[in-house]
């Protein structure tokens, strides 16, 4: 793994190089100024769910789904890498955002329409890549939104006790939604739905993803530098890296989970990876392009 280490230093240096530049903008950016609150959320991806729930099979994408259309995907038979995705808040405050409509009314930028979807998508929630450890190359999955609600109650070995799950609504325009995470519950995208999956043979216009052994990497709530124009009114800086953040939080620096996964040579029809021996593993008619239940 020498040169995924290099390509870390490398990661490095851009990120080092992103933060001068937006020390540069941030005197032309307009960014959230936080209320006082006895604690903050904290996010973190959950590295056993993504070590154990992926799985690599042929699937038929039509044209009607969403991720088909946000991702760019060419409709028809392809193999994917599908994967899970946990974010529990352990912090010791709830993530709470509320009602999507009422930020679009404030335009501060932390949710845009998703017109496929017909609801509100929270911007820059999660990063989904796959590396090359060689190379260096990144890959992106078809995931484009997201609506933030609880899903389920985090473990109990994070040490804090969930109380009422109290989001569950993404919302629409004209109706209210509910979006957040509360202390001590997790938002999860399960592997079966839509968008959650890397297109390995190209029918994304990315390159042919080969046989191998690969990094995937989960980023919740990544660090960004804003493009030209980019609403960051809700957005708060982390002085550690310069970077910009969608939700406040008390430690950036641990939202990034990474396990190996390994792309088989032809796999065929038969579903290959931790989750293949499941009943689920060769049913190909259940991705239903959304969160589930269908309130997400």
């Amino acid at each position: 793994m020498t040169s995924f280490l290099s390509r870390r230093t490398i990661s490095a240096a851009c990120i080092a190089g992103a933060a001068a530049l937006v020390a540069l903008l941030a005197p032309r950016l307009e960014t959230r100024v936080l209320h006082a609150q006895s604690g903050l959320p904290n996010l973190i991806v959950r590295q056993d769910i993504l070590a154990h729930h992926w799985i690599v099979r042929v699937e038929n994408l039509p044209a009607t789904f969403c991720s088909v259309q946000e991702g760019e995907v060419t409709p028809g038979e392809h193999t994917l890498l599908r994967f899970s995705v946990s974010t529990p808040n352990i912090g010791d405050a709830d993530l709470a955002l509320g009602d999507p409509n009422a930020h679009v009314a404030a335009n501060d930028g932390l949710y845009e329409f998703a017109t496929c979807h017909h609801h509100y998508h929270f911007r820059h929630y999660a990063l989904y890549q796959l590396i090359d450890p060689n190379s260096g190359f990144v890959w992106r999955a078809a995931k484009r939104g997201f609506c933030m609600i609880d899903v389920e109650p985090a473990p109990a070995y994070f040490g804090i006790p969930p109380g009422p799950a109290q989001f569950k609504a993404c919302g629409q325009i004209g109706i209210p939604g509910n979006q957040g995470i509360s202390s001590g519950h997790a938002d999860e995208y399960v592997w079966k739905l839509g968008g959650q999956y890397f297109v390995l043979d190209g029918g994304d216009g990315q390159p042919v993803i080969p046989p191998g052994q690969y990094i995937l990497r989960i980023t919740v709530n990544p660090g960004f530098v804003p493009q030209a124009g980019e609403n960051v009114k809700f957005a708060s800086i982390d002085p550690a890296t310069g970077l910009y953040h969608m939700l406040p939080e008390s430690n950036y620096a641990d939202n990034v989970a990474e396990v190996l996964v390994t792309i088989p040579d032809h796999p065929g029809k038969q579903a290959v990876g931790p989750l293949a021996g499941t009943p689920e593993a060769n049913d190909p008619t259940f991705d239903d392009d959304e969160h589930d239940p269908p309130v997400k």
